[in-house]
């Protein structure tokens, strides 16, 4: 039932095009009721069958296919159950408890031309019951208090925590040092190393030949000269002259 301020919606949860309705016998005995009981050829009623639910009971709604008027319906508070039952030489009939606003009941029977028909009746009632039940089961674990201990996790009063956080350290790459006391660069990768830089003079020095004159020398290293424009003449002197005579000549003052 709802509670004070709620308000129940009507959900449909199937609905078939067409039911047949049969009388049936009372029930003398408690053994299993069969279909073949009953005069299968010549339905009392056929219409339409709506199945809907209010809060956690379903109904059954018997109506007319045009005009939708309510001929019959049986409300189901549980299933399987009184209200909704099965025979037992048939899966496409059933046995329904109908009830009018007064609270009179009567039993009648129900059938479909189609199994199928009767496979999603029978599994649109099964859902429904199933839902109830889980709903049930939540109201239940909400009110009945949790009997394990929980696990106070809070600082009491006056306690403290030391907490111990170390400074990680930076390990610096050591640079390889060389032997001596200037820092040389390492080789290149192909571990040759490249020829100095060869310093060039504008004048060559030629060694003369072996056998060979002065005024040869002397004529090749003028020729090799690219500052001297004019050809330099050289006249040997016949004349044997000491060099160093005029240094012995110098007195000292």
């Amino acid at each position: 039932m709802a509670t004070e301020g709620q308000v129940e919606y009507e959900s449909v949860l199937c609905v078939k095009p067409e039911v047949n309705v049969y009388r049936i016998p009372p029930r003398t005995s408690n053994r299993a009721i069969r279909a073949a009981d009953w005069k299968l050829d010549a339905p009392d009623w056929t219409g339409r069958m709506r199945v809907t639910a209010r809060g956690k009971v379903a109904y059954v709604k018997l109506e007319d296919k045009i005009s939708g008027e309510l001929f019959a319906q049986a409300p189901v508070e549980e299933y399987p159950g009184i209200a909704v039952e099965t025979v037992s030489d048939s899966s496409r009939y059933f046995v329904l408890r109908i009830q009018d606003d007064n609270g009179r009941s009567a039993f009648i029977g129900i059938g479909f031309g189609d199994r199928g028909d009767a496979f999603d009746f029978n599994v649109a009632l099964q859902d429904h019951f199933k839902w109830v039940k889980q709903e049930d089961e939540f109201t239940k674990q909400a009110q009945a208090p949790d009997p394990t201990p929980k696990l106070d996790l809070g600082f009491k009063e006056g306690q403290t925590i030391t907490l111990n956080i170390g400074q990680s350290k930076k390990k610096e790459r050591s640079r390889p040092q060389s032997s001596g006391g200037l820092g040389l660069l390492p080789p290149p990768p192909g571990g040759k190393l490249a020829p100095p830089p060869s310093s060039r003079s504008t004048n060559h020095n030629t060694k003369p030949p072996a056998g060979g004159n002065d005024s040869g020398c002397l004529l090749d290293l003028d020729s090799s000269n690219s500052n001297s424009g004019a050809p330099f003449n050289f006249t040997p002197s016949t004349t044997n002259t000491d060099l160093w005579g005029e240094f012995d000549s110098v007195s000292p003052k």
